[in-house]
């Protein structure tokens, strides 16, 4: 494809923030992107998923700029998410979790794609060799490749991260597709519609700063099961029924 420059056209990214019992440490990632130099103007949705531990109360006292949402009933990731994309009024959408395991330094590489090389969506990957990356879970890593698999498989694409929380999108991209799924299943879901659809995914390697389950993690392996019953209801089972019937 040849290179083109968006850079006149690309003036604003929204941060999606999904919030669910982070009060330790959502202050540091608002001030972590807020302090990022992307070179781009920011909007930062919060959506707080019910927190019980007092992270509403603080977005509630929060000062600036920041578009504040919430749930009234914990629904998950996928929910949360879908509630702010109707809000997004960015050239860009990147979803950032709160629990400091994403660095937003590592946007700027993924900007380079975009404003480079004409993609509408670039994943950053855990996988790929960047910065530093925690060293943690085995079963974790097999099951996130192994999924990952399968969905390059009902795809036919090659990324080797499906599960990442940095997926960039061009606007106009993820406001067209419909979110359907609420939790973690949001992962494979929007990767297999947006190969339907044709969009020009790129990947770039990003640090990764896990943390433990005594340090809040909260997908486990019933997210796993979700994830995979995904995968074939998206990536196979729709497509049987469309072209079938």
């Amino acid at each position: 494809m040849e290179n083109r420059d968006f850079t006149t056209i690309i003036r604003a990214i929204t941060f999606i923030v999904p919030v669910y019992n982070e009060r330790d440490t959502l202050l540091y990632i608002l001030k972590k992107i807020e302090d990022t130099d992307l070179g781009l103007k920011k909007e930062i949705i919060i959506v707080d998923d019910c927190s019980n531990d007092g992270t509403r109360e603080l977005i509630e006292g929060l000062d600036g700029d920041f578009v504040k949402l919430y749930h009234q009933k914990n629904q998950g990731k996928g929910a949360a998410i879908r509630t702010a994309v109707k809000s997004a009024t960015g050239d860009l959408v990147i979803v950032q979790d709160a629990d400091l395991e994403y660095d937003p330094e590592d946007i700027k590489a993924m900007l380079v794609p975009i404003l480079k090389s004409g993609a509408d969506v670039v994943y950053g990957s855990r996988f790929v060799p960047s910065g530093p990356s925690r060293v943690l879970f085995f079963w974790h890593m097999v099951g996130n490749k192994f999924l990952t698999l399968l969905t390059n498989m009902v795809s036919n694409i090659n990324l080797t991260d499906m599960e990442t929380c940095y997926k960039l999108f061009k606007r106009e991209v993820i406001t067209a597709i419909p979110i359907e799924e609420n939790r973690f299943g949001f992962e494979p879901e929007i990767t297999i519609k947006l190969c339907q659809r044709g969009a020009v995914l790129y990947e770039v390697g990003i640090s990764y700063h896990g943390r433990t389950y005594a340090e809040g993690k909260k997908i486990g392996w019933r997210d796993g099961l979700h994830a995979l019953r995904c995968i074939f209801k998206y990536g196979i089972t729709r497509r049987l029924i469309s072209k079938f019937w």
